[in-house]
């Protein structure tokens, strides 16, 4: 992949439209709370990934970063926990582009929008398209990845901009309501902003399919980075400019607002066409971190601690095909987990929650080594956070400190989850489950090397 391909990857990665819709439900204070997590949460997540991508531009990402700060166990509960994070995470991404897919027809399939078998049956289709793409490669699976990432988004800005300048905003706009209030609502939804915000860490995972990965991947990062935090802070503005903050819901917000802005302006066939671009860049974002995290158990099989096919590549497509695979089987999986005991909007927001939690796990390992790895030399060609190593300290401190309260806040349910026990259940028992898993797979790997080892030596 050159820059082009890279830029693309990192927006489609960290952009998605789904984070819009949630920030637009939690009222005018989520356009403020973008701008705080900003500051607080992506600055630092991207300094980091800067330097450290810089430093140690390898495949593998994350994976190297902590082994080499931290050692063996470090290095692999990392990539195991980054890519647990993703199981969750893909069904999340599908139940929201099944969602949008019933509005390419208007209102004729409205009435699957609460039909649990529509949306596994969508998932799982979703996903075998996902990991398809992904066998055969990134030059195929790239264009997947571009596709509709950003061309919704464009359209709701532009259109959102017309109807707001001819009728004016459809929610209050003052500093009363700019300014966020501390409520169940607030809180559960800054842990999203800072996982709305993430992406620039995983996509670091391919470093050998980059061309001039140290070069490209920090121009890549900071570019992406400038363009996401914009569209964000915009879409927002513009989906509660075309509907009252009330009437959005997270699956199905932003195709609402697109087709009430479209239709004010006269281009009626907005909603549809948007709600197509919205399920194939939706595909796409599954694919880009589908590209991504499989890096992360093929790099382990490499290293022996899982077994050893999920090192092996694809002898014609010369991709990580068994960790694909493997990846896809258990993230169908939790299409069906999410399920459990809840309805389709409840199984999103818990599948949601899940995600976040296993993703800020191994963002502490990350932090804490871009700290530690300050110590080693660096040579001509880092790029160095500007002003040096206690910038470098006091960014990694201000990711960990965010990391960590997102952590927290993303325990607590939502307000309009109808089961709040089973939901923290969920959410506090897998993270903890994976926790164990991860550690038990270190050890059995571990000890399968030493074996290895010791037979080699005889």
């Amino acid at each position: 992949m050159g820059f082009r391909d890279l830029l693309l990857l990192y927006v489609v990665a960290a952009l998605s439209i789904r984070w819009i819709a949630t920030a637009a439900a939690a009222g005018p204070s989520s356009i403020l709370m973008w701008v705080v997590g900003c500051v607080t949460y992506f600055v630092p997540l991207v300094f980091c990934v800067l330097e450290l991508s810089s430093r140690y531009p390898d495949e593998g990402g994350m994976y190297v970063w902590s082994k080499r700060a931290f050692g063996e166990f470090a290095g692999f509960m990392t990539g195991w926990l980054y890519w647990a994070a993703t199981l969750p995470y893909f069904p999340a991404i599908l139940y929201f582009a099944a969602a949008n897919a019933l509005f390419i027809r208007g209102d004729r399939w409205q009435h699957l929008a609460n039909n649990n078998v529509y949306f596994i049956v969508f998932s799982l289709a979703g996903l075998l398209v996902g990991v398809a793409l992904n066998i055969l490669g990134l030059d195929f699976g790239k264009w997947l990845h571009n596709v509709g990432a950003w061309l919704p988004a464009f359209m709701l800005i532009v259109l959102g901009s017309m109807a707001w300048l001819r009728f004016g905003s459809a929610t209050q706009m003052s500093t009363s309501t700019l300014l966020p209030s501390v409520n169940l609502k607030t809180l559960f939804f800054w842990s999203t902003i800072a996982f709305a915000l993430g992406g620039a860490e995983g996509m670091s995972a391919m470093g050998e399919e980059i061309q001039n990965p140290r070069r490209n991947i920090p121009r890549a990062v900071v570019a992406s980075g400038i363009i996401i935090t914009i569209t964000y802070i915009a879409g927002t503005a513009v989906v509660l400019a075309a509907l009252p903050s009330n009437e959005v819901t997270q699956l199905q917000g932003f195709i609402q607002a697109i087709t009430k802005v479209g239709d004010r302006v006269g281009f009626y066939t907005a909603g549809p066409l948007a709600a197509l671009l919205v399920t194939i860049g939706s595909i796409g974002t599954l694919g880009a971190w589908f590209a991504a995290s499989a890096r992360l158990p093929f790099v382990a099989g490499i290293d022996r601690f899982l077994p050893a096919a999920f090192g092996r590549v694809h002898p014609r497509w010369k991709t990580p095909y068994v960790a694909l695979i493997v990846q896809a089987m258990v993230a169908g999986i939790f299409i069906f987990l999410g399920q459990a005991g809840t309805s389709v909007a409840g199984a999103y927001d818990v599948l949601v929650s899940m995600g976040i939690i296993s993703y800020f796990l191994p963002l502490l390992y990350m932090f804490c080594a871009a700290i530690r790895l300050q110590r080693e030399p660096a040579g001509p060609d880092v790029i160095r956070v500007p002003g040096g190593r206690p910038v470098a300290v006091f960014l990694g401190i201000l990711g960990l400190l965010s990391t960590i309260i997102s952590s927290v806040l993303a325990c607590i349910p939502p307000g309009n989850e109808s089961n709040k026990l089973l939901a923290v259940v969920k959410i506090i028992g897998s993270s903890a489950l994976t926790v164990a898993i991860g550690a038990v797979i270190y050890w059995i790997g571990r000890g399968r090397r030493i074996r290895i080892a010791a037979t080699k030596s005889r």
